[in-house]
């Protein structure tokens, strides 16, 4: 699959001391980063990782040509765009990239990415490109979407929305009508490209669900002090009214960004929404980066492309 550039990537219990000390931890801010310039690079280059041993290489069995609602389970192509999500941010070492288990597009086979399920690993070696850029928010989306078009894809996966909940403070957050006006511009884009491109667009995750998860473990808890997500992780133990009430706010913006995707979804007729299903998925401590405990680890990535392969290849869109 085609990839951007990653970035180097550290390992071991040396690293995590580096980077809990070194001020290049701000890189975790939000979901990686406040913008573009966190991601990696503009290159292209294949998934380094090989294929483990011992699994299928086949795709998953394939579905209908086209259901009675005029969606393609079975497209041909998939590309993606979005954040550090889709780049596979911290699911394989600590403050990097690693697009190869991206539920999306990756080549694991731990994970079995959607375009994996849906073409098979040969296939999808050729016929995925993965555009997204960690620390990435909505403003950026249409630029990713013009990427994308190039391609001229059959199907196109979105995921993005943290990062524009995620911030530095809860005045910082994305404006809902900037948010949908950013989406808007997004779908145009790949119309202008791609117009018959199918699109699904998968939710904005519970933000306050991690939190709850996550601060049970110590060591998260830690790296969130350095700078992840400020807006809903900050002081993850404070249950005081002014803590309580700026989480409630991240909270509803985030269900606001995802009735925001739902809306705008519905207006086109080539596109999914997932029906708030990522969002309504309850990450357990294994599910999260070990890094960071905010970001999906493999495991996390392989229930996100299982989530995204069922609501794709559905003869109906759900609820």
């Amino acid at each position: 699959m085609a990839e951007r550039a990653t970035r180097p990537r550290m390992r071991g219990a040396g690293a995590v001391a580096v980077a809990l000390s070194f001020v290049g931890v701000a890189a975790l801010a939000g979901c990686a980063g406040d913008g573009p310039g966190d991601g990696p690079g503009d290159g292209v280059s294949r998934n380094a990782a090989a294929p483990s041993p011992g699994a299928s290489s086949s795709a998953s069995p394939s579905p209908s040509p086209t259901s009675a609602s005029g969606w393609n389970p079975n497209p041909g192509s998939v590309a993606a765009v979005g954040d550090s999500i889709t780049r596979g941010f911290d699911a394989c070492s600590m403050l990097a990239d690693c697009p190869e288990v991206s539920w999306a597009t990756g080549s694991d086979r731990l994970v079995r990415s959607v375009a994996v399920r849906l073409l098979g690993e040969a296939k999808a070696a050729d016929r995925s490109w993965n555009h997204a850029v960690s620390g990435a928010r909505m403003v950026q989306l249409p630029e990713q979407m013009a990427l994308a078009a190039k391609e001229r894809p059959e199907l196109v996966t979105v995921m993005i929305g943290a990062n524009d909940a995620c911030r530095d403070s809860v005045r910082l957050m994305t404006p809902v009508e900037d948010f949908r006006a950013s989406f808007e511009a997004s779908l145009r884009q790949l119309r202008a490209g791609a117009p018959k491109a199918q699109v699904y667009v998968a939710s904005v995750p519970d933000l306050k669900r991690l939190w709850s998860t996550g601060r049970t473990d110590e060591t998260g808890k830690r790296i969130w002090e350095l700078g992840v997500c400020r807006s809903m992780l900050a002081d993850a133990d404070d249950l005081g009214p002014a803590a309580v009430a700026r989480r409630e706010a991240v909270q509803e913006r985030v269900v606001a960004y995802n009735e925001v995707l739902r809306d705008v979804c519905a207006k086109d007729r080539h596109c999914r929404y997932d029906g708030g299903a990522v969002f309504g998925f309850r990450f357990t401590g294994a599910q999260l980066s070990p890094w960071d405990w905010f970001h999906p680890s493999r495991d996390g990535q392989a229930r996100l492309a299982e989530i995204a392969y069922r609501n794709i290849t559905a003869a109906e869109p759900p609820a």
